[in-house]
């Protein structure tokens, strides 16, 4: 009897960009014919290969991502389809080489580590503490992925506050700074120097952290808000943690408190980039917070707070 499956999940036999050679490896461990993933193609930007255990061998068939006028179709030989799932749905039915398609090959849970403490703010979100292991269920979006905690729970977390576990094993989750250029031994969240009273005299080498009574900020959250990361860009951020950059590192921004930067791009990897003071560089996002969440806590040059007050202003600036 034939396996079933349900080809509207793309998540269970999607596997992403992938080596030829490791899902190879993945569908040579099953032993039935028919076991499939569909990989991005090495090749062909936009294109996806159908990898199927056939008898004694896997095979690979490339899918074209065909565009004609305002239709995409996906090409398999000398078949067309509207989507993947139509493809996947007719080779259930019709034979490839040896076998149709009978289920997607089991996929590895990927876990990661909390670097950050996250509150949450939707109820869809999984708050979680730094440290915590989290099994990753479906990447919805760059920046925010589906998770479920050891309690069973499931929702939303962001990438940046989390850390990929190595070999994806619990034994193996290593919580590395976000910077690269610190030599601090303790990876500070974003306003967890002004939470927790065992952070807040860490001094790192390369990253000098600062006292609550520095700054005046109405809210300071550890929870990454959803606006931060779909926030039109560019957008105006205060700097609210000071930062003294590694000598060897030309690229990264030195930061004083007070500052204010303007943020052209947030990246997955938690280093932003931005111009401040004539300057384009990249800098920790955990070091700023945008400027409407915070009163002005230093003297601004007027023309600064002139910029800041036009509605809209450079709006027409981006990437």
């Amino acid at each position: 009897m034939m396996d079933t499956f349900d080809v509207s999940d793309r998540n269970s036999w999607y596997f992403g960009p992938m080596s030829r050679q490791d899902a190879t490896e993945v569908l040579m461990n099953e032993r039935e014919r028919g076991v499939f993933l569909v990989r991005d193609s090495n090749s062909i930007a936009g294109d996806y290969v159908l990898c199927v255990r056939e008898d004694t061998k896997v095979s690979n068939y490339i899918i074209n991502k065909i565009q004609q006028q305002d239709q995409v179709y996906y090409r398999i030989g000398d078949q067309l389809f509207e989507n993947l799932q139509k493809l996947l749905t007719f080779y259930t039915l019709h034979y490839l080489d040896t076998t149709p398609l009978r289920r997607p090959a089991p996929k590895k849970p990927e876990k990661v580590i909390g670097r950050y403490d996250f509150e949450g703010s939707d109820q869809d979100d999984l708050p979680f503490r730094r440290g915590e292991i989290l099994t990753v269920i479906r990447k919805d979006e760059d920046q925010w992925w589906t998770a479920r905690n050891q309690q069973g729970q499931i929702g939303q977390i962001p990438v940046p506050y989390v850390q990929r576990c190595e070999e994806n094993t619990d034994d193996n989750c290593i919580d590395r700074p976000l910077s690269s250029g610190s030599n601090c031994g303790t990876t500070l969240g974003p306003s967890n120097n002004f939470r927790s009273p065992l952070l807040s005299n860490v001094i790192c080498k390369n990253d000098a952290t600062v006292n609550s009574s520095s700054l005046n900020c109405h809210q300071l959250s550890s929870s990454l808000k959803r606006s931060d990361l779909n926030r039109k860009l560019p957008a105006f951020a205060r700097v609210k943690q000071a930062r003294v950059p590694n000598a060897y590192d030309k690229t990264a921004l030195k930061l004083e408190i007070g500052d204010v930067i303007k943020v052209t791009k947030t990246n997955i990897n938690g280093q932003w980039e931005g111009e401040l003071n004539g300057k384009k560089g990249h800098f920790p996002f955990t070091h700023v917070e945008f400027i409407e969440d915070c009163e002005p806590v230093h003297n601004v040059e007027d023309a600064t707070l002139k910029v800041l007050s036009v509605p809209g202003a450079n709006n027409d600036w981006g990437e």
